[in-house]
């Protein structure tokens, strides 16, 4: 690789996604994110459902998390790649804004990646932990 190329490989793309999470950067996470993504919040988390497109993604979920949460932030910490697939192992932390309760919770995200765009996104996560921080 070049000094001007970007790795794309799927877990260098779903490593940058989370940094630009972790640094709030949305114009760098949307980047990572292909025009026609799925991005699917597990069912019963708050902001459960399928978003599309990178600027329905970060709008319904990162920003929404970010008026919700006080330094919300995904720890990567285990990859496991499978040619497109890359499963992260990761912990949410947080503090809820209204109820003043930490998280602290495990998690798995399953990413897609093709031509070095984050294609597909479904989140796993224990959501009674985030529920009970939410909750007052």
């Amino acid at each position: 690789m070049g000094l001007n190329q970007i790795d794309e490989s799927p877990a260098a793309v779903v490593r940058r996604q989370y940094l630009a999470s972790a640094a709030g950067d949305l114009d760098a996470l949307r980047a990572t994110l292909a025009p026609d993504v799925e991005w699917t919040e597990m069912a019963g988390f708050p902001l459960a459902g399928t978003y599309r497109t990178p600027e329905g993604v970060t709008a319904a979920v990162m920003e929404r998390l970010g008026q919700e949460w006080k330094g919300w932030t995904a720890h990567d910490d285990t990859y496991v790649v499978d040619g497109e697939n890359v499963v992260v192992l990761a912990r949410y932390t947080a503090t809820h804004k209204a109820t003043g309760k930490p998280l602290n919770v495990r998690v798995a995200h399953h990413f897609t990646v093709r031509g070095g765009l984050i294609v597909r996104f479904e989140q796993f996560v224990d959501t009674a932990l985030v529920r009970d921080a939410a909750t007052a």
